[in-house]
C-alpha cells in the first residue's frame, strides 16, 4: 500500500526540485507525512490522465487524503456507538446546504496548517485547492444550511446521530444572471463525482408507488403491486471539531434494477419503452423541488418526499431488530432507543410509513404501532406561510401511496371522535383542526403540518416570536389540548464554519484578545469582548481585519460581475432566497430614492454622503414569477447607477449570482450592514442574521424572527430598528384592505422613477401593481412594503450618521460579535438533545481505537487489541497494515452488517 514512487513537480504542476514520495499514511499529522498521502492518492487513486498534478488533480487527492483520516474517525464512531448501544437521533430532511468540505473538515480535526504547508510542498496553494471544490447541491436556503450546522454541533457534541436526505444530482439550478435577469441552468457539482460520499451498495431498500392494498381474511392488510424502485445509500462523513466522533449524512440515491430493463423491448427499437423504471427512477433524485404546477410535477414532489421518509424508516427499522434480536428487545422499547426529527412538513410522511412498516410488515396492532409511533417522531415547524404549510391532494396521495392514504384517514378519524369525546367545545372548530380537508369536494386535501402536529410527540418552533405565534394563532386550538407539546428551540449557526473558518483575521484576534480559543465550542465566552469594545488597540485590529475581509470581497465582485467596488464605502449586503415576504423589493426601492437623491444634489452636496455599495443576492424560484422580476429590477438599477460617473462614486448596485453556502463566507465577513428586512411575523426564525451579527456586522431590520432576540443580546443601540410590528400587522393589513392606508411621498417617488423608464424598456407595472390598490391577487401590498418604507428609509438615515463615527461603528460591531454567543447551534442542538431527543453524548474513547493503539480486524472478524505500531513496525509496513485494517473495519460499517463487539465474531453479528 506504500511505494517508492516519488514526483518531481515543475512546470505548471508544481515546484522544480521538489521529491515528495508517495506513501500511504492516512493518519498523516506533519506536512510531510500529508504531503506524502497526498502524492499516494495523485498515484494510486488516480482519478485523472497520469502525468498531471494541476489544482484540479491536487484538490481531489487532497480530499481522499482527508478522507483516509474521517474515514478512520468514522469507523471508531460507530463501533463505539454499536458497543455502547445508546439511543440515536435520525434527522429527517429535504435539504442540506453542505457547502464545500475539504476546508472545513481541515479545519474540524485542526489540521488546516499541515495541509496548507504540505500543499505547498506539492506547489500548490490551500486556498486555491479549495476553490476547486463545488458546493453540494443538496439544499436551497435557510432549511437547508441549518440542517448542516445541526449535523456539524451533533458530531461536535459527540451525540449518537444520523442525518437522512437525498442525493439530488443536479440540486435546485444554477443562477445565471444576463441581460434578461435570472436564467436557470442545471448545477453540476457530480458531473465529474464527490469525494466526500462512500456509496453502500450492500445498502438497498424496497420503495413501493402505486399499486393496491390487499386484504387478507386476517383483517390485515398489504401493500403490493406498483412500481418497485431501490434506494440505495451514499454516506458522507461528519467530522466533529476537535474530536474523534465523525457521524453521517446518508443521502438516498433512486436506482431500478438490470431485471427492469426489457432487453426485447430496447432491441426492438423501443429504446424508451425498455427503460421506463430507470427513468422514473432517475427522476426521482434529479431536482430539488421540481415544479409542481402539473399534476406529474405533484406525484414526482410527492415520490420523493415519500423516497426519503420511507428509505430512512426501513433503515432505522432494520438496525433496531438486529439489536432486538441480540437484546432480547421489545417493540415498545423502539422509542427508547430511536429519535426521529422531521425538519418541515416535507418528511411528514414518515408518520404513516412507521405506520405501515410496524403494523403490515412488523405484525403489530394499530394501537401499539400508533404508541411508538407518537413517542418516536418530532416536528419542527419552520413557517407560518400558507404556502409552505403543505397541502396534498387526496387524490394524488390515494394514487400514488394508497396504503398510507388509509392509515392518514384512520388517524384524522381516531382524532375527530377524541376530541368529540374528551372536548366537545372544539367540536365546531374540527373542520379546521382535522387532517382531512374536505370544505372544497372538488380539491380535498391532506393538510401535512396537523398531520404533524397530531402525531409528534413534540412540535417546536424556530425562534421565540415564532413559536409564540404558533402557539397564540397557528395551533392554538392544539395547544388547549396538548399543551405541553409545543416548546421553542431558537435556531443556531455553527461557529466553525461561520467565524471561525470564514473570517480566519477576525477569529485569530478574538482568540488573542479572550486569551483562549475555547470560544469556538463555548460561544457564550464573546460576551467577555463587551469590555473591551471601547478599547481603542482592538478598534484598530478590528478595523484591519474587516478591512482585509472587505477586500478580498471587492476582489471577488470584481470577478464574478466586472464591477469595481471600494472598499471604503459602506458594504450594505442581502443575501437570502428572493421572496417577497423577505423584501427584496423594499432595499432596491430605497436604493432608487437614494440614487434620485444622489441625483439631484451638487457635487458639493454629494461630498457630504457616506458612499455605498449594496449587494443583493439570492435565488428565486423558476416559477415565482414577481421574485424574478426582483432580480431583474436589481440588475438593471445597477446597470444604470454604476455606469453614471456622477454618482458612481457615492453608490454601487450590485446583484450577486449564486449566491450559495461558498459566496456566503465571503459576503458575510466582508459585510457592515446587512439587511434582515422581512413584514414582522413572516420570517420564522433566520439564520443569516446570526451569522453577520456574529461576524460583527450591524444588522438594519424589523422585529422578525430571530431578530427580536438578537436585538436583545447585542444590544438595542446596536441594531437599527424600523417597520410594523408582529401584532400590528393584521390590522394594518386591514386598514389597507379598507382604504386607509396614505403613502409617503418618498414610496411614490420611487416607484415613479421606476414607471419613468430611467432603468430600461422592461415592463415593471405587473411588480408595481402587486404593492397598489387594496384588494386581490397580486395587489394589496400584503407585504406592506409601503407601510415600512417611511420607517426604512429613517433607518437607513440614522445608519449613514453612524458611519460617519468610526468609532462609534467599531464598537457596535465589536458589540454585536460580542451579543451572539446565544446564536450557536451548539446551544440549539444541546437543548434538542435534552428537552426533545433525550440522548446523551457518546464520545469515542482515547484508546483502543486510537492511532496510537489501533484496533485490527481479523478475517473472522473477531477483535484484538494490538501493541502499538508506532513503535513495533516500520511506517511502510504500518501504512499495509493500517490500509488493510481500514478495508476490513469498512467493509463492517454498514447498516447491514453489525460492528462486533470484542468478542462476537462475524457469523454471530
Amino acid at each position: 500500500m506504500a511505494s517508492d514512487t516519488s514526483r518531481e513537480f515543475n512546470g505548471s504542476g508544481g515546484v522544480d526540485s521538489v521529491k515528495v514520495p508517495a506513501i500511504a499514511n492516512p493518519m498523516a499529522e506533519t506536512a510531510s507525512e500529508i504531503a506524502s498521502n497526498i502524492n499516494y492518492h495523485a498515484t494510486f487513486s488516480p482519478h485523472f490522465s497520469p502525468f498531471k498534478f494541476e489544482p484540479e488533480q491536487a484538490y481531489y487527492a487532497a480530499a481522499d487524503s482527508v478522507r483516509d483520516r474521517l474515514l478512520k474517525q468514522w469507523n471508531d464512531t460507530y463501533h463505539h456507538f454499536h458497543k455502547v448501544d445508546p439511543k440515536q437521533t435520525y434527522y429527517l430532511s429535504m435539504e442540506y446546504l453542505q457547502g464545500r468540505a475539504l476546508t472545513n473538515a481541515i479545519g474540524n480535526i485542526n489540521l488546516q496548517g499541515a495541509y496548507a504547508d504540505a500543499l505547498n510542498k506539492l506547489g500548490h496553494e490551500l486556498e486555491e485547492i479549495a476553490e476547486q471544490e463545488k458546493d453540494a447541491a443538496l439544499g436551497n436556503g435557510g432549511l437547508g444550511r441549518l440542517a448542516s450546522c445541526f449535523l456539524d454541533s451533533m458530531a461536535t457534541l459527540n451525540l449518537p446521530a444520523w442525518g437522512y436526505g437525498l442525493r439530488y444530482k443536479y440540486g435546485l439550478f444554477k443562477q445565471k444572471i444576463t441581460r434578461e435577469g435570472q436564467e436557470e441552468v442545471a448545477e453540476d457539482w457530480l458531473e465529474k463525482f464527490s469525494p466526500w460520499e462512500v456509496v453502500r451498495h450492500d445498502i438497498t431498500f424496497p420503495i413501493r408507488f402505486f399499486g393496491h392494498v390487499e386484504i387478507h381474511p386476517t383483517g390485515s392488510r398489504k401493500w403490493i403491486g406498483g412500481d418497485v424502485l431501490q434506494a440505495l445509500a451514499y454516506d458522507v462523513p461528519i467530522p466533529g471539531y476537535k474530536t474523534k466522533n465523525t457521524i453521517s449524512l446518508r443521502l438516498w440515491e433512486a436506482k431500478a434494477g438490470a431485471e427492469h430493463f426489457d432487453l426485447f423491448q430496447f432491441n426492438d427499437g423501443q429504446y424508451e419503452s425498455a427503460a421506463q423504471l430507470h427513468s422514473r427512477a432517475q427522476q426521482i433524485c434529479a431536482v430539488l423541488y421540481p415544479g409542481d404546477a402539473t399534476e406529474d410535477g405533484k406525484l414526482l414532489r410527492l415520490k420523493q418526499q415519500f423516497f426519503l421518509c420511507s428509505a430512512s424508516l426501513q433503515d432505522i427499522i432494520f438496525r433496531f431488530k438486529e439489536r432486538r434480536q441480540k437484546n432480547s428487545w421489545q417493540w415498545s422499547e423502539f422509542p427508547s432507543k430511536v429519535a426521529v426529527q422531521l425538519n418541515d412538513t416535507h418528511p411528514t410522511l414518515a408518520i404513516p410509513e412507521l405506520m405501515r412498516l410496524l403494523m403490515d410488515d412488523e405484525g403489530l396492532g394499530w394501537d401499539e404501532a400508533w404508541d411508538i409511533t407518537t413517542r418516536t417522531i418530532a416536528y419542527t415547524n419552520h413557517t407560518v406561510l400558507p404556502e409552505a404549510l403543505e397541502k396534498w391532494s387526496q387524490a394524488v396521495m390515494r394514487k400514488l401511496l394508497p396504503r398510507h392514504m388509509e392509515i392518514i384517514e384512520e388517524i384524522d378519524k381516531r382524532f375527530i371522535a377524541s376530541i368529540r369525546s374528551t372536548r366537545t367545545d372544539l367540536e365546531s372548530k374540527l373542520p379546521v383542526l382535522c387532517i382531512l380537508d374536505n370544505s372544497n369536494p372538488q380539491k380535498p386535501v391532506v393538510r401535512m403540518a396537523n398531520l404533524c402536529v397530531v402525531s409528534a410527540h413534540t412540535v417546536n418552533g424556530v425562534a421565540q416570536l415564532h413559536s409564540d405565534i404558533l402557539k397564540s394563532d397557528l395551533f392554538a386550538d392544539y395547544v388547549s389540548i396538548w399543551p405541553t407539546k409545543f416548546q421553542n428551540k431558537t435556531n443556531g449557526i455553527t461557529p466553525r464554519r461561520w467565524l471561525r473558518f470564514c473570517s480566519p483575521e477576525l477569529s485569530n484576534i478574538i482568540t488573542k484578545w479572550l486569551k483562549t480559543d475555547d470560544w469556538v465550542t463555548n460561544l457564550d465566552l464573546l460576551s467577555e469582548l463587551r469590555q473591551l469594545a471601547d478599547n481603542e488597540d482592538l478598534q484598530v485590529e478590528w478595523a484591519s481585519a474587516k478591512m482585509a475581509n472587505k477586500q478580498r470581497l471587492a476582489q471577488y465582485i470584481l470577478q464574478v460581475t466586472g464591477v469595481q467596488i471600494d472598499p471604503n464605502s459602506l458594504f450594505d449586503i442581502q443575501v437570502k432566497r428572493i421572496h417577497e415576504y423577505k423584501r427584496q423589493l423594499l432595499n432596491i426601492l430605497g436604493a432608487i430614492y437614494r440614487y434620485k437623491k444622489l441625483k439631484e444634489m451638487s457635487p458639493e452636496e454629494r461630498k457630504k454622503t457616506i458612499p455605498r455599495t449594496i449587494m443583493i443576492g439570492g435565488k428565486a424560484f423558476a416559477t415565482y414569477t414577481n421574485a424574478k422580476r426582483i432580480v431583474k429590477l436589481v440588475c438593471d438599477v445597477g446597470a444604470v447607477v454604476n455606469n453614471d460617473i456622477e454618482v458612481n462614486k457615492y453608490l454601487k448596485v450590485v446583484f450577486v449570482p449564486n449566491y450559495n453556502v461558498s459566496v456566503a463566507e465571503m459576503l458575510i465577513p466582508g459585510s457592515e450592514l446587512s439587511q434582515h428586512i422581512s413584514t414582522a411575523g413572516m420570517e420564522a426564525s433566520g439564520t443569516s442574521n446570526m451569522k453577520f451579527a456574529l461576524n460583527g456586522c450591524i444588522i438594519i431590520g424589523t422585529l422578525d424572527g430571530a431578530n427580536v432576540e438578537i436585538r436583545e443580546e447585542i444590544g438595542e443601540e446596536n441594531f437599527f430598528l424600523f417597520g410594523a410590528k408582529a401584532d400590528e400587522v393584521p390590522r394594518l393589513r386591514k386598514d389597507r384592505e379598507n382604504g386607509l392606508f396614505k403613502p409617503d411621498p418618498r414610496f411614490e417617488e420611487a416607484k415613479q422613477f421606476i414607471r419613468s423608464g430611467a432603468f430600461g424598456s422592461y415592463d415593471y407595472n405587473p411588480l408595481l401593481d402587486s404593492l397598489e390598490g387594496n384588494s386581490g391577487y397580486g395587489r394589496g401590498d400584503y407585504f406592506l412594503v409601503g407601510l415600512d418604507f417611511p420607517s426604512y428609509m429613517d433607518a437607513q438615515a440614522r445608519v449613514d450618521e453612524a458611519y460617519k463615527d468610526q468609532k462609534r461603528w467599531l464598537k457596535m460591531s465589536i458589540s454585536s460579535t460580542a451579543g451572539s454567543g446565544k446564536f450557536s447551534s451548539d446551544r440549539t442542538i444541546a437543548q434538542y438533545a435534552k428537552e426533545i431527543w433525550n440522548i446523551e453524548e457518546c464520545p469515542v474513547p482515547v484508546g483502543p481505537a486510537s492511532p496510537s493503539s489501533p484496533v485490527r480486524w481479523s478475517r473472522g472478524g473477531t477483535r484484538t487489541k494490538s501493541v502499538s505500531l508506532k513503535d513495533a513496525i516500520a511506517p511502510r509496513l504500518k501504512a499495509m497494515i493500517y490500509f488493510a485494517s481500514l478495508v476490513e473495519a469498512h467493509q463492517f460499517y454498514s447498516l447491514g452488517n453489525s460492528i462486533p463487539t470484542e468478542t462476537t465474531s462475524n457469523e454471530e453479528a
